[in-house]
């Protein structure tokens, strides 16, 4: 059955993908856009644009009528979830299946409840009458963009860590699994843990990309206190800095879980983070 489906955060690096992935289901997508959003290009042909703001959660109103599900991500980093509850309210009040993008940090026991992140989300989920499936990712493939700059001008990353091994997922894997979960029957009250299908560290994901663009590149860890401030100063919360670069640290001593879950659910193997370079490559030259 065709349904009409949400998504927030839409033009960031997980929702247009996440529009692609509802349109081939047949789905009715409409984006949460925000009023002269620069990104708004990068959504696909036939995406209905609503404007509204998480943070009003009355400007969503229009977006939510009559849809039948929501893709649910939230920009923590530009907007606490003071409104959060707010806003499921309405979700709730209109729609039957949510999906949200929540994180592998939930999934080992690592994020409480209490840093209104991902865990905090979860549980206001829980208590609704929503059919819900939690996307717990691990690291994005697209983290890496962070390197461009550094690899564009010098070719020598500067970063905390090079040794912590990650399960990174392809953006478009984690939306075709949301996708399956707001368009097929069977994926309510799942705990997805969402990953790609291997382990690499970071330095690795460098080389990666260097073999890409054909580049000798390096890698030149930082120290975690240096880290810690810089990631401050370009505007983290000092919780998130703490516990991105503690949880770092522990992979360095074992690599990151994952999971099989986009092939079982997708039916299609998880795309590698070479893959991802080559689709990519212009973004590093």
């Amino acid at each position: 059955m065709p349904r009409t489906i949400l998504v927030t955060c839409a033009t960031g690096n997980v929702g247009p993908h996440a529009v692609a992935e509802l349109q081939k289901a047949g789905a009715t997508v409409r984006a949460l856009v925000l009023k002269d959003d620069p990104n708004a290009g990068r959504l696909p042909a036939g995406t209905e644009i609503h404007h509204g703001d998480l943070g009003d959660p009355d400007s969503l109103d229009a977006a939510l009528d009559g849809v039948d599900g929501v893709f649910w991500m939230w920009p923590f980093f530009a907007l606490d979830v003071t409104t959060a509850p707010a806003v499921l309210r309405k979700i709730e009040a209109r729609a039957s299946r949510i999906a949200v993008v929540s994180s592998v940090g939930v999934h080992i026991g690592l994020e409480p409840v209490d840093n209104n992140c991902h865990a905090y989300l979860e549980s206001l989920v829980e208590k609704t009458s929503l059919d819900w499936t939690f996307l717990r990712t691990t690291g994005f493939h697209a983290n890496a963009l962070g390197f461009a700059g550094q690899i564009r001008d010098g070719g020598v990353v500067h970063f905390p860590y090079g040794a912590a091994t990650r399960t990174s997922v392809h953006e478009g894997d984690l939306a075709a699994v949301g996708a399956a979960a707001l368009t097929q029957d069977g994926h309510a009250g799942q705990k997805y843990l969402v990953s790609g299908p291997e382990e690499l560290s970071q330095e690795g994901q460098v080389r990666v990309i260097g073999e890409v663009i054909g580049r000798d590149l390096g890698w030149q860890d930082v120290e975690h206190d240096a880290a810690r401030q810089a990631m401050v100063d370009a505007g983290w919360p000092p919780s998130y800095a703490d516990g991105a670069l503690d949880y770092f640290a522990t992979l360095t001593k074992e690599p990151e879980v994952g999971s099989t879950v986009v092939a079982d659910v997708t039916g299609r193997p998880a795309r590698t983070f070479r893959q991802w370079v080559q689709e990519r490559a212009d973004a590093f030259s």
